[in-house]
């Protein structure tokens, strides 16, 4: 059954490969993006995804946003995938309060706004599907990133508290910690580092796929995956363990 799935963040990266597969799987698909035009428009020739341009940091902004989707695609939004998010690395004492307001607005208050904005529905119609990614960086810290980790941290505690008050609404709410994954960002690492400094880390010895990631998603947000809420998956190859 096809339902309107939001993802956003959703035409680069990560975010392209959940809003090609849930297309794939027969959803109605919108994939947020926060800058890039000339790349959205190239998603959207490639894929036939529309894409939408707002900055999730805004409450209001994700408001007229959703709004704009359900009109455009013609129902309500039924699957959310939070996937949306940004770095601004630097060792904590040379971080600057902008570096930290701007990560946790878009990677942790991010997921308020849009959920916040689906929610009184998913609930009223007693289905909904939300999946948040975090990041392996949530679960085990990372030098540089006390703010990413901290807001990736957080998205896992949302997942858990918010899937409580959904279970009985039929909304489920899980989280996805991918680990190192093969997007432009990783592209930019010197070779001598992804080899002898974060391979080693992983296990499988390589990096993950988006795909991959989004196998995961498509699951979660499938109705087959109904009794699974408050989980949180660790896609990265084992490279933590908990």
């Amino acid at each position: 059954m096809g339902r309107v799935a939001i993802v956003t963040g959703g035409s680069r990266g990560i975010g392209a490969a959940i809003s090609k597969a849930l297309k794939e799987a027969g959803h109605t698909v919108a994939a947020t993006y926060a800058g890039n035009d000339e790349k959205a428009a190239a998603f959207t020739d490639e894929t036939g995804i529309k894409t939408y341009k707002w900055d999730v940091a805004s409450f209001d902004a994700c408001k007229d946003g959703i709004a704009k989707v359900e009109e455009e695609l013609g129902g309500p939004v039924e699957i959310l995938v939070n996937n949306a998010g940004i770095t601004r690395d630097a060792p904590f004492h040379k971080m600057s309060s902008e570096h930290w307001n701007s990560v946790i607005g878009t990677n942790l208050t991010g997921l308020f706004n849009m959920t916040r904005n689906v929610w009184e529905g998913m609930r009223e119609r007693g289905f909904g599907r939300i999946v948040n990614i975090s990041s392996v960086n949530g679960q085990k810290g990372q030098f540089a990133q006390a703010n990413y980790s901290a807001a990736k941290a957080g998205d896992i505690g949302f997942t858990k508290a918010l899937a409580q008050e959904g279970a009985r609404k039929g909304i489920t709410v899980n989280a996805i910690c991918p680990g190192y994954i093969n997007t432009e960002m990783m592209s930019t690492i010197p070779e001598k580092v992804m080899n002898e400094t974060i391979l080693p880390q992983i296990p499988v010895g390589r990096l993950g796929e988006p795909e991959e990631i989004a196998r995961c998603v498509l699951f979660l947000t499938s109705d087959e995956a109904a009794f699974i809420t408050g989980s949180t998956v660790s896609a990265n190859g084992g490279q933590y363990l908990h």
